[in-house]
């Protein structure tokens, strides 16, 4: 691997707990694979005998419904890792992964961890603290589906990503408005419909960039009762 795909696998919330020397054979038959934007990582259906690290980029995980209409079960970007449930119980991979941009990936073989973990059992609590952590992402992520209207939603995906606490700043949208309104349960005319909604509160897109006047003001209205929210 390179040293920079290195560095983020080992700071990673799947082995970011691990002591050096249990890293160390983990990642020692690691290996590094770009991805194109498009491209395939695994489909729905296989064997899941791998657990990926994202070092650059952005991926989504779908499933494809029996009409053939996609949903975006999670994306995922630098630093965070996917995988590690299914392939630690030996069954198939319940969603397809995909390259959302160009990615880098860290592929990690889990028949190395779960010799490791024969060998060194209390590892086993270390790494059971990554699927505890993606349960609960998906927990707040059903939350925010019931909770908060679609311009909530929205405003909550670009308070993700400002680079600053309070004041104005910039925001450049990580990936295609599509694959947005799908990671957020909308389709893409409401989510235009909720970026129009939030020119109220400051915030103005142009193509790939979301320009917004007061991040407190934002947060502000995420925080807001929804049903005050879906009244305006």
């Amino acid at each position: 691997m390179t040293p920079d795909a290195d560095r983020i696998a080992r700071k990673s919330l799947l082995l970011g707990a691990l002591p050096k020397p249990a890293q160390d054979l983990i990642l020692a038959t690691a290996r590094d694979r770009a991805f194109e934007r498009g491209k395939t990582i695994f489909l729905q259906g296989e064997q899941a005998r791998s657990i990926y690290v994202v070092a650059e980029g952005w991926v989504k995980l779908y499933r494809v419904a029996p009409n053939g209409s996609e949903a975006v079960v999670s994306v995922f970007t630098r630093g965070d890792s996917f995988g590690e449930a299914v392939a630690f119980a030996g069954g198939v991979y319940p969603v397809s992964a995909e390259a959302a941009t160009d990615a880098v990936l860290v592929r990690i073989e889990t028949a190395e961890i779960l010799r490791l973990i024969e060998r060194q059992p209390g590892l086993a609590e270390a790494l059971l603290a990554a699927s505890f952590a993606h349960l609960h992402r998906l927990v707040g992520q059903i939350e925010q589906l019931k909770a908060r209207s679609g311009a909530q939603r929205v405003a909550e995906f670009l308070l993700e990503h400002v680079p600053e606490e309070s004041g104005g700043c910039a925001v450049t949208l990580p990936y295609d408005k599509v694959l947005i309104a799908g990671r957020l349960g909308m389709k893409p005319e409401s989510l235009s419909r909720a970026f129009a909604r939030l020119r109220e509160k400051g915030v103005q897109v142009r193509q790939s960039r979301a320009e917004i006047a007061d991040v407190a003001v934002l947060r502000a209205y995420v925080e807001e009762d929804p049903g005050l929210s879906w009244s305006r």
